[in-house]
């Protein structure tokens, strides 16, 4: 399967998203801190950009269904930047959950397959709950 295979490329943007992501956290658990919350957007930013590569970024983010949620992404993001963090980290997770809300299927059935996760994942009440996401298809 040529689109599984993991080059040097791909793990450097697997790194790159997952230090975004720390930086994010760490800029809102430092009180909304704009530098460690820009510098993790643009390494959010640059890690999925060297995952999924540059053409199927810029198609991901400018598919008419993901208008909506790329535009608040864009919003939140020059908001952080120019020091409004609060509002600017409000508008992006908004953009964030209508960009990658596709996504939640795979996450479940991945967290689905961890020993200890699992079992609590297959559960009666969480099932049902999931179950009305599974059928929806990945957005890349």
């Amino acid at each position: 399967m040529v689109g599984l295979e993991m080059n040097d490329r791909k793990k450097i943007g697997i790194g790159l998203t997952g230090f975004g992501v720390l930086f994010s956290f760490l800029g809102i658990i430092f009180f909304f801190d704009k530098g460690l919350l820009a510098m993790g957007n643009i390494l959010f930013i640059a890690g999925v950009t060297l995952t999924i590569g540059m053409k199927s970024t810029i198609s991901f983010f400018l598919k008419p269904r993901n208008y909506k949620g790329s535009i608040s992404f864009l919003v939140g993001f020059v908001l952080v930047l120019l020091g409004w963090a609060i509002l600017g980290m409000i508008v992006e997770a908004y953009g964030f959950v209508v960009l990658f809300s596709g996504f939640w299927p795979t996450v479940v059935v991945f967290l689905g397959r961890i020993p200890v996760l699992g079992w609590l994942i297959n559960t009666p009440f969480l099932l049902a709950f999931f179950d009305r996401f599974r059928e929806r298809r990945v957005p890349v």
